[in-house]
């Protein structure tokens, strides 16, 4: 038979238990968000000391990602992380709208400079120098990055502050709040059109965009690699007859064969962290919203997520990141810089963001 003291000693051991878990999830999220924010914060550092870098139209899109990134580790991730480890939400209805209108413009953004950087890339590699240089303008990357901020105002601010999202569902949000076992929650319940509208722009759209984007620049750059090798196994282009040309063709097609493979890297990652919670978010409202909260929570963070792996992909994958990374992190170094790898002079293939960026001779 249970004695009162036992029931005390479980009590204890319960709170002893929820309390080591939110610590131990609040050591998880400060990570996150720490990592998040140095990283794309070493992005944008890397892009504004080498010259090298700067001269890539790609890293207008990447430099701008990094913001977009960097603000939401400093702006949506906290607050997110203060009312999962609360439990609750302490700032207000307005302020919840804000935080709310603001996770969808910055998590958007990221997502539209991911398929613009991709629609660069496939410009670069499956078109001929001078259509790259044609469509590519600077004019044209200065529309391209303008709307990808613009374009989320009007799926994040313009719907939500006037609670377009909420129409025809708030008795579903009034039972959410009312069954909700924390004390206040900021609820982001959406309605059947906008789960739709938002979902397409968000991230199908520019999923369907990156793929075939991503699928014609590794067809190219696999199509040029297999015909190289073929002149070579024939021994009709040798060597001696145009060494520095089939030397740089044979260099530039290495490069955008690695390249190719990087982008199922980052294809990968980018679908492994945002398609769980777009898929339950078009689902959801077709499902009288009976996905539990939990899933919510862990598919979102999944998605900030993402916002942290683009600077870890770069430092990895890619040599010219990972030698501004170490090139500022020990303090300029010249041991880790190759030789002429920060001259401005130097003409040479490189790979950004995974993709190729071979400089063009005119």
């Amino acid at each position: 038979m249970a004695t009162s003291s036992d029931s005390a000693d479980d009590s204890v051991d319960e709170g002893v238990s929820k309390h080591t878990s939110k610590i131990t999830l609040s050591i998880v999220l400060v990570t996150i968000i720490i990592l998040t924010a140095l990283g794309n914060l070493l992005v944008m550092v890397a892009l504004c000391k080498d010259r090298q870098l700067r001269k890539k139209k790609t890293n207008f899109f990447i430099v701008s990602l990094a913001f977009a990134d960097l603000l939401v580790a400093l702006v949506v991730m906290p607050l997110a992380a203060i009312e999962l480890t609360t439990g609750q939400w302490k700032y207000g209805e307005t302020f919840c709208l804000v935080r709310t209108s603001l996770d969808v413009l910055l998590t958007t953004a990221s997502i539209l400079h991911l398929c613009c950087i991709a629609l660069d890339r496939y410009y670069a590699i499956c078109c001929q120098p001078l259509v790259y240089n044609n469509k590519m303008t600077p004019v044209r990357v200065s529309l391209m990055l303008v709307g990808c901020w613009v374009i989320p105002i009007f799926i994040s601010f313009l719907p939500i502050m006037q609670s377009w999202n909420t129409i025809g569902i708030e008795s579903f949000i009034e039972q959410r709040n009312f069954n909700s076992s924390r004390n206040s929650t900021c609820v982001f319940m959406v309605n059947r059109p906008y789960a739709l509208v938002c979902s397409a722009v968000a991230f199908y759209v520019p999923l369907v965009l990156m793929v075939l984007a991503y699928q014609r620049i590794y067809v190219t750059a696999m199509g040029h690699a297999r015909r190289i090798g073929s002149l070579h196994r024939a021994g009709s282009a040798p060597s001696s007859t145009y060494p520095n040309h089939d030397h740089h063709g044979s260099s530039r097609i290495k490069t955008e064969t690695k390249a190719a493979k990087t982008l199922a890297v980052i294809m990968g990652c980018f679908c492994l962290c945002w398609a769980p919670f777009f898929i339950t978010n078009v689902v959801d409202p077709f499902i009288n919203y009976s996905v539990p909260w939990q899933m919510w929570t862990a598919w979102l963070w999944l998605g900030y997520i993402n916002s942290g792996l683009n600077p870890f992909l770069y430092a990895f994958l890619n040599r010219a990141f990972r030698r501004a990374f170490l090139m500022i992190l020990c303090c300029g170094n010249e041991h880790y810089a190759p030789q002429g790898g920060f001259s401005p002079s130097r003409r040479h293939s490189e790979s950004v963001n995974g993709t190729s960026i071979s400089l063009r001779y005119s």
